[in-house]
């Protein structure tokens, strides 16, 4: 069987190996650092890899025909040991760079204790990832991986013209996304139209946030997987896809860095057996701050996606692909809040 490159895949299964192949290259490039704990951005790539592999290998299964230690269940295992072990660090790199320097003597020391704690616990994440990647279970996901990538096998699906099955595959995703209750947290009615609550002061947004929590960090997530799916396919597409793309890439890193204060707090309050705002008043505020400006950007981006118009260019734009490949350089997406979709012109 003659393998596909990019300059050769046309059908379903082309891509899907393509895929597959990618971001294995990726996670294996950064196993041996992982293990050694030689830079906190190679735990990054590797989680990132693996995400993106789980997203490749869901988002290609009407295709697949995959070996049972390389299915997405066990993937996703994988991915939530690395992920332990960075939310760790993305922790640390959040209380030592960017609330430390701020905080009064007293907070720093009380700082220090929460931040010993820290490391205690990343020191036993750092184990259970050294142990999961020596694991029986982790040498088959590789070994029946590179093998199927040597001799792949697909379903009948797989033949069919990636143009032809672009709009089937990104769709539902992309309709959870679109459906998701989140979408009408502090909202109402006016007239016929849904919008945000103007003007919510600090506390009227801790309030939303301490009620909505959890409803919110779901829409995250689904925006994570719809990125993913999405990125897969940006060659097939034009600039307001890619804009779709950034938008979503938006309303991830927006709703991630509300979570992200939440469960800084609740780490917080472990670490120092105390509420945060007892002992560290300062940093709790700074917390809130950030919660508060991210709500007023989340809000800009759920009036946009509550826009009947919007919601339908959206829709619009996955069943129009390209007949063949936009050849041009697609940078890899950054975690970055900048770039909204411009749509006055669709």
């Amino acid at each position: 069987m003659k393998l596909p490159t990019t300059s050769t895949a046309k059908t379903l299964g082309d891509w899907a190996y393509l895929g597959i192949e990618k971001h294995l290259k990726k996670i294996l490039k950064q196993e041996a650092d992982v293990t050694e704990d030689r830079d906190p951005e190679a735990l990054h790539q590797m989680r990132v890899g693996m995400r993106r592999l789980r997203s490749a290998v869901t988002g290609f299964a009407p295709a697949l025909d995959l070996p049972e230690a390389a299915q997405e269940k066990q993937i996703g295992k994988f991915g939530r040991t690395l992920g332990k072990l960075r939310d760790l660090d993305v922790l640390k790199e959040a209380l030592e760079k960017r609330y430390k320097p701020n905080l009064p003597r007293e907070e720093k020391k009380v700082l220090e204790t929460a931040l010993a704690y820290l490391n205690k616990r990343r020191h036993k994440a750092l184990e259970q990832v050294r142990e999961t990647l020596k694991d029986k279970s982790y040498k088959q996901f590789k070994q029946s991986l590179k093998a199927w990538l040597e001799e792949p096998q697909y379903q009948a699906i797989a033949q069919l013209p990636i143009q032809e099955v672009l709009p089937d595959l990104l769709l539902p995703s992309v309709s959870d996304f679109l459906l998701h209750q989140a979408w009408l947290v502090a909202t109402q009615t006016e007239q016929t139209e849904i919008k945000p609550l103007k003007n919510l002061s600090h506390a009227e947004v801790e309030e939303q946030i301490a009620i909505h929590g959890v409803v919110l960090h779901e829409l995250r997530k689904q925006a994570k997987r719809v990125r993913y799916q999405m990125e897969l396919f940006t060659d097939f597409y034009g600039p307001t896809y890619k804009a779709f793309v950034q938008d979503i890439q938006n309303i991830q890193e927006i709703l991630g860095q509300i979570q992200d204060s939440l469960v800084l707090a609740e780490f917080l309050a472990d670490a120092i057996d105390s509420e945060t705002t007892k002992q560290l008043p300062t940093l709790a505020e700074q917390l809130a701050e950030t919660r508060y400006e991210m709500w007023q950007q989340w809000q800009t981006l759920q009036m946009r996606y509550l826009n009947s118009h919007i919601r339908h260019s959206f829709r619009s734009e996955l069943l129009l692909p390209s007949k063949e490949p936009i050849k041009e350089e697609v940078a890899d997406s950054s975690e970055s809040v900048n770039g909204v979709v411009n749509l006055s012109g669709v």
